[in-house]
């Protein structure tokens, strides 16, 4: 029930009740700004955080690393951005960890512990739940839109 004394007193500073036709409506909130909605950009012009796995990850080759983090939420705790991966094999470990990846080109067979090698190719979409560990294998250049959830 809407607490109609609330509006009548002037206490609805975010005005979401109206008065329309003898019936009190919710109206809906809006925002002050579009902060709120963030576009990924999936050929972002600024400079790459550049990097590699760690040493003790790398299981073959010598995969290059390339991040275009674009936002961060709550606080540290929610990760968006592009991330590209040059062929090569390495031990992934979630820990934690969640994350929500997008292929957008290139191809990734994911293995995981005791599990069989699942490939990814652009369009396809995927989730490392945490307590994933496995073996990444970049076979062509790979780039993801990833969303990671700490």
């Amino acid at each position: 029930m809407i607490d109609l004394q609330r509006h009548q007193a002037g206490l609805d500073p975010i005005g979401l009740i109206d008065r329309c036709r003898g019936y009190w409506l919710l109206k809906p909130r809006k925002r002050k700004n579009m902060s709120l909605l963030k576009t990924i950009d999936t050929n972002p012009s600024f400079a790459p955080r550049e990097s590699g796995p760690l040493p003790e990850r790398l299981i073959s080759g010598h995969p290059a690393f390339k991040t275009w983090a674009q936002d961060v939420a709550r606080g540290d705790s929610i990760h968006t951005g592009v991330w590209e991966a040059t062929p090569g094999e390495t031990r992934s470990i979630k820990g934690e960890t969640f994350e929500f990846c997008h292929i957008l080109s290139g191809a990734v067979e994911l293995t995981p512990e005791g599990g069989e090698p699942v490939v990814y190719k652009a369009g396809d979409s995927f989730v490392m739940k945490p307590g994933f560990v496995g073996v990444w294998k970049t076979i062509e250049t790979v780039r993801k839109i990833y969303v990671i959830v700490m």
